[in-house]
């Protein structure tokens, strides 16, 4: 029986006496709940709340137990953050200082008949990172700061888009487990394809056998766990069981596996699949089939992991799926997520690449950080190995880099760096717990440590000199076989960034403005990555507009390159989906869960079915499981639309394959042309200029606003335009309006004539002028007021 303990919980420390706190939680959101501290999200606040990460705090409650003829209870602690001693009743149990593990006790002889009493006292992760870094000696990074130095999430430390805000707190789960005699304390079901090999490790409260059973679609088997045997394998072969795929290569069946040892029982849902990893290509293989990766990467969802909730996970893999997704990178700068996570990627058919939570810095091998990084890898391996999702594991984010290109060897003066982890450590405890998976030491790697991390042809890249200093057309220099991280940086929406900077006015460069911007030289950069593409903006708006249209143009552009090099390349994964906090960033998700322009360009650029143009050659992208035929309509034309010359070819594209056309139309007058692309219901619309250079007319359009149904509130609001000119990257932006507004699309070009209906949502008594009129409605060719 389980008994959380959530209740009654108070925190002191840095001169505060017991403060009502919440548990899950840490020290900033108590503090913040009591109103001992402002919103560390709102303006420059966050600068005012270091001294939180250098104190010391004590969560405390006490509780009523009964003994209730259990042999065992044990104090379970699901999350402790960080360097933690646990006391019950004034009795040391235990020192921890590991994020990443969870953690149990045996303490029936220290309960009381009655009222007991638990503390959790933290030290300062500072203190903590930096006696270490004394110890073993300093070791280069990305970032200034000990993060290194302690198991705990990097990005708490700071990062160029997140804020530094060290935490402390239970930020999951802890409580009460009594239970006699056996219990299970590791369950690790490796699947095949026709069945599953569950592997189990029991703990006992005495010497008396144990019997071992579980069954899985109707299939049942057991072992029998003599004394002194504590571990044991049962197989179940199930040959009938449909197979468990990715999002669009097939459904995602779920079958639940239940285990039992004695009273205690253990349950998850399965899938049936197998997955390989061609290294050299580094292309992944689900059932015997590549698969195309379409991928995000993933952040923490909040600075203070203990506030995302189900539902919030829920509503980041809706907007993941709707993407046009079937990926998602754990970064190793955050945690091991949640099993709420595993289970909406195993249902919704994400695969899950999992980084081991190193990032951006050299890492100390030697003690304590050896055997605790030993220990975190091995827990969660094996927590996570009942999930079909879960595709591969990975050993670091960009270390390996770091050593070979970031002048590291110098400063590490030989001293240990994270090697033995990455080659050594981390394999050896995939391949002996869960060698259903592949294992990657980092990434970017070539697949061998002597080759360079930064060679397209074999593994993994990260593109990072689009953005650092090249224009985002720089994208079409690579010919990769994966690229596991690019992007380009954009402001979030306007009312995310309006809710958390109290300016006046709000300007690129105003105080708030700019602190929600981390990245080095970030606002120079967005201005100078308009290059010849856009206006250089004159006012607050039209740099809103423009930068954020510029980041989803750019990583768009990356996106559609990869794609038509396809199956050469097997995959992209887009820096990032989601943000931790309201910031200026390269997410498509903005910090208060807004979609930004983006993250509708990444919809179009991730469909299954794309027409994209590549150098000399229009290239079609059909990642379905049918063929992709028709009369492929190419035509040159001028900006009213006017057909000047073009061509008709019958064209068939194989399933998961590309086929490229080559071009032949030139445009006589550059700036007044367009080429179109058309088969079927996809288009493509590729001009012979650059925005600025382009002979636009003044827009003209009709628009008309209805409501959905009869009913604005519950339905909605449709916005209907109707181009009398061409419109060039036609959005609106109703949440300039109304914060709860959403739109179903932006960014689309329409020829005269043509019209696109926008439907509107969430909003109450939005002015139809304004929902139609400059700021709100926006195209390149605007007319201003």
């Amino acid at each position: 029986m389980y008994r959380p303990l959530h209740e009654g919980w108070t925190l002191s420390g840095a001169g505060h006496h017991d403060i009502p706190a919440t548990v899950p939680g840490c020290v900033h959101t108590d503090l913040l709940a009591a109103g001992l501290i402002d919103d560390p999200y709102l303006d420059d606040n966050e600068n005012r709340l270091a001294w939180i990460g250098r104190a010391e705090w004590s969560y405390r409650t006490a509780f009523t137990w009964r003994p209730d003829g259990s042999d065992r209870t044990d104090l379970v602690c699901e999350g402790l953050d960080t360097v933690a001693t646990v006391l019950l009743n004034g009795v040391e149990v235990a020192a921890t200082a590991n994020m990443h593990r969870s953690y149990r006790f045996a303490v029936r002889d220290l309960l009381r008949d009655g009222e007991n009493t638990l503390e959790v006292r933290f030290g300062s992760p500072y203190r903590y990172a930096e006696q270490r870094r004394a110890e073993l000696g300093e070791r280069p990074g990305a970032y200034a700061e000990p993060y290194p130095f302690i198991r705990k999430m990097a990005c708490n430390f700071g990062w160029d888009w997140g804020p530094t805000l060290v935490t402390s707190g239970i930020w999951r789960s802890i409580g009460l487990h009594s239970w006699s005699e056996a219990r299970l304390a590791e369950v690790r079901p490796l699947v095949r394809a026709d069945g599953v090999d569950v592997h189990v490790r029991v703990e006992r409260a005495g010497d008396a056998p144990v019997t071992v059973s579980a069954d899985v679609a109707g299939v049942g088997a057991e072992v029998k766990l003599d004394r002194g045997q504590s571990e044991g394998v049962l197989r179940l072969d199930v040959p009938g069981a449909e197979l468990w795929w990715p999002l669009g290569y097939g459904a995602q069946p779920l079958y639940p596996l239940t285990v039992t040892a004695g009273t205690d029982r253990w349950r998850r849902e399965i899938g049936f699949r197998t997955v390989e990893l061609d290294e050299d290509a580094f292309r992944l293989i689900v059932n015997g089939r590549p698969v195309f990766v379409r991928g995000f990467n993933w952040i923490p969802d909040d600075c203070f992991p203990a506030r995302v909730t189900p539902e919030r996970l829920a509503e980041r893999f809706g907007q993941a799926v709707d993407a046009g997704a079937n990926a998602l990178r754990v970064w190793g700068g955050g945690v091991y997520e949640s099993e709420d996570f595993y289970d909406l990627a195993d249902r919704h058919g994400l695969l899950i690449w999992q980084d081991f939570p190193f990032a951006c810095a050299a890492y100390p091998e030697e003690e304590p950080f050896r055997s605790e990084v030993e220990a975190e890898a091995r827990q969660n391996v094996a927590r996570l190995s009942a999930h079909p999702s879960l595709v591969l594991w990975c050993g670091n984010n960009e270390n390996i880099e770091g050593h070979q290109h970031w002048d590291w060897q110098e400063p590490l003066g030989g001293r240990s760096w994270g090697a033995g982890f990455y080659y050594d450590l981390l394999p050896g405890v995939v391949a002996g717990l869960d060698p259903t998976r592949p294992y990657w030491p980092g990434s970017p790697y070539s697949g061998a440590p002597d080759r360079d991390v930064r060679d397209p042809a074999t593994g993994t890249i990260h593109i990072w000199t689009v953005w650092g200093s090249r224009d985002y057309t720089h994208y079409a220099d690579y010919t990769p076989r994966f690229v596991a991280e690019f992007g380009y940086q954009g402001p979030p929406s306007h009312a995310t960034l309006r809710a958390s900077v109290s300016d006046e006015p709000l300007t690129p460069d105003s105080p708030g403005v700019l602190h929600h911007q981390k990245a080095v030289d970030g606002n120079a950069r967005l201005l100078t990555g308009l290059g010849e593409h856009l206006p250089q903006p004159e006012t607050f708006d039209d740099w809103h507009y423009y930068t954020q249209l510029n980041q989803a143009r750019a990583v768009a552009f990356g996106v559609e390159r990869f794609r038509s090099l396809m199956p050469y390349c097997m995959g992209t994964v887009v820096w990032q989906l989601n943000d931790c906090w309201p910031v200026t960033s390269w997410a498509a998700v903005d910090g208060a869960g807004r979609r930004k322009p983006l993250w509708y360009g990444l919809r179009r650029a991730y469909a299954d079915r794309l027409v994209t143009r590549r150098d000399d050659e229009i290239v079609l992208v059909n990642d379905t499981d049918e063929e992709w035929a028709g009369t492929l309509r190419l035509a040159r034309r001028d900006l009213s639309g006017r057909v000047l010359s073009g061509r008709d070819e019958q064209v068939a594209v194989p399933a998961r394959a590309t086929l490229g056309i080559p071009v032949r139309e030139t445009p006589d007058d550059p700036a007044a042309e367009l080429l179109s692309a058309e088969l079927g219901e996809r288009r493509g619309l590729f001009f012979f200029a650059e925005d600025p250079a382009v002979a636009y007319p003044p827009a003209e359009f009709t628009a008309t606003v209805e409501p959905v149904g009869g009913d604005p509130e519950n339905g909605g609001l449709e916005v209907t335009v109707t181009a009398t000119t061409i419109l060039r990257e036609l959005a609106i932006f109703p949440d300039r309006l109304d914060p709860a507004a959403t739109v179903d699309d932006q960014l689309v070009t329409l020829l005269p004539g043509e019209s696109v209906t926008f439907r509107v949502t969430g909003a109450r008594d939005l002015d139809p002028a304004a929902l139609t009129a400059y700021p709100v409605l926006r195209c390149v060719n605007e007319v201003r007021p």
